[in-house]
């Protein structure tokens, strides 16, 4: 069965996570939501921020991390994350300074514009996190986030 898109807020149809394993319904919701998100911002923003991106901003937002302490926690490769940081330098939303004594090392932060899209695009999150608690009920929604931060011991 092919994959249906309906509307902006369709989810993988039903049918097809009916014999899913759980690693592979986690990867096909989070698939779904990551694309309806970063559908969601496009459709609101001149400037396209891939997901990739939006995975560095948020190791960043608030803070003046190093490139170095990014690419250890984020799970792209080190080269890709500098590809993607020069992508965020050309749309001004970081920005890359020297480290003091440190002549390797640079640091990363965003800048205002950068900021305030990273904070858009939070509120986009949550509305659709309100649209999936209104499906399936807030108490069901408690219970998935409560559920997925356990410590699953793996």
């Amino acid at each position: 069965m092919a994959k249906q898109m309906i509307g902006v807020n369709r989810l993988t149809p039903y049918v097809e996570l009916q014999n899913l394993e759980l690693i592979d319904l986690l990867s096909e919701r989070h698939i779904s939501t990551q694309r309806i998100s970063e559908r969601a911002w496009n459709d609101t923003s001149d400037i396209h921020i891939s997901n990739s991106e939006w995975q560095i901003m948020a190791r960043i937002y608030k803070k003046q991390p190093t490139i170095s302490y990014v690419t250890k926690n984020v799970d792209i490769s080190r080269q890709a994350i500098h590809k993607f940081i020069k992508n965020l330098v050309t749309k001004e939303l970081v920005e890359v300074q020297n480290v003091e004594n440190n002549k390797k090392e640079k640091c990363i932060r965003l800048t205002t514009l950068g900021e305030e899209y990273y904070e858009k695009n939070e509120a986009l999150k949550i509305q659709l996190e309100h649209k999936i608690a209104e499906k399936i009920g807030a108490d069901q929604m408690k219970m998935l986030k409560d559920l997925l931060k356990t410590d699953w011991g793996i």
